[in-house]
């Protein structure tokens, strides 16, 4: 592994939650050391330590709060990354839980849906919402019927609605980036984003469909997003991007203000949505999407402006998450290309070198995930552990 050895500044264990929390509290951080232990870079002592963190304290099994990020199913999916026989007991009491967070979940999103209403960024996001279970139980339970009855809400979620004559996105939200009403978003907005928006759903059932995981309608779905993707991008070829978010009022006048792709981060930059679609396109065996995604892709890494935003190495908006999704798309590039993951490599570990340590022992933010993101680029693999499905990268 480059770079400095794992040594994460001691963190507030007194936040309650913060033991079960994937991505910014223990769970996340055992994560990373159960990865360097199956790589053979750290050891399954120091994990378990972890593990222990992380199962201090009751774990919430609150239908109404427990996602991926938190509670139930974000323990069960750091321990069945682990594939210890002695986590097998506790993971299946899990299971029992995640399975009613589910039902539950997916019994308040049909009755928004029957209702006619706009639907919250945490009702199907990656992070809290029902795309985050799907991708635990694609993680663990793959032939799980569950899984499947996230696939049909995720393809209803797809189709358009129509609001005061108006035909929308079904997932537009009508609040603002942070899911709450804002003055600064009237009339709401839609949200294109891996982390929090459409980009989540699509690799998802990208991700299922390849795996031959499907139900009715999904191979239309993922297609309706990509041409809705297609509507929203912006130049071609190496120069294109995607805005993150966009407003009523571009959607009105079918243009988006943004002028400069942003910064190129994996929870709502241009690596993060091209990844969703190229697995769209592997998915439907297209490699014309392909195409369309990998060559953004490969403009992304090679444009300066871009990489210049960069202020920090973190996973969620950092140089290491930028390197995750080039490991990940160079092993499945249609045509080789190599995204330069081995320039991007030295150019993380110079940032690494001359920037003070991250601050924050976490996932997203901090030491786990930048940890992560070296021992991927160091190896040039993708994880054995398939870790990187927590954020909707592996398939």
């Amino acid at each position: 592994m480059t770079g400095r050895a794992f040594t994460p500044s001691p963190p507030d264990q007194s936040a309650s939650g913060w033991g079960q929390s994937l991505y910014t509290g223990a769970a996340g951080i055992a994560l990373a050391h159960i990865e360097a232990a199956r790589a053979g870079t750290g050891n399954w002592a120091t994990a378990h330590q972890w593990v222990t963190t992380m199962v201090r304290e009751p774990i919430s099994a609150d239908p109404d709060t427990c996602g991926l990020h938190h509670g139930a199913p974000a323990v069960a999916f750091v321990l069945h990354t682990a594939n210890q026989p002695a986590y097998a007991a506790v993971l299946d009491q899990l299971d029992a839980h995640v399975a009613a967070i589910v039902l539950h979940r997916l019994d308040r999103a049909h009755d928004r849906l029957e209702a006619g209403q706009p639907p919250a960024l945490a009702e199907y996001d990656l992070i809290r919402g029902l795309t985050g279970l799907g991708v635990y139980l694609l993680h663990r339970r793959a032939d799980d019927e569950l899984l499947r009855h996230i696939l049909r809400y995720l393809v209803r979620l797809t189709r358009p609605v129509t609001v005061d004559g108006v035909s929308l996105p079904g997932w537009w939200s009508a609040h603002g980036p942070e899911d709450r009403p804002s003055p600064h978003w009237p009339g709401g907005h839609t949200n294109l984003g891996l982390a929090h928006g459409i980009a989540g759903p699509l690799a998802l059932l990208s991700s299922t469909f390849r795996r031959n995981i499907a139900v009715d309608g999904q191979a239309d779905a993922i297609a309706r997003v990509c041409a809705w993707l297609d509507d929203w991008r912006i130049g071609s070829g190496a120069a294109a991007w995607w805005p993150g978010l966009i407003s009523a009022g571009e959607y009105r006048t079918g243009t988006a203000t943004r002028s400069e792709p942003q910064r190129p981060s994996w929870c709502y930059g241009t690596p993060g949505l091209a990844r969703a679609q190229q697995l769209a396109g592997l998915a439907l065996d297209d490699p014309a999407r392909q195409r369309i995604a990998e060559r953004a892709m490969a403009g992304c890494v090679a444009d300066q402006r871009q990489l210049a935003q960069f202020g920090d190495a973190s996973l969620c908006h950092g140089w290491a998450g930028l390197v995750q999704v080039a490991v990940r798309m160079a092993a499945d590039s249609v045509d080789g290309e190599t995204f330069a993951v081995s320039t991007l490599t030295g150019r993380f570990t110079a940032y690494l070198a001359q920037s003070a340590p991250a601050t924050s022992p976490a996932l997203l933010d901090g030491h786990a995930g930048i940890q992560l993101a070296q021992l991927a680029a160091t190896t040039g693999n993708p994880p054995d552990s398939r870790w990187d499905a927590s954020l909707l990268l592996g398939s």
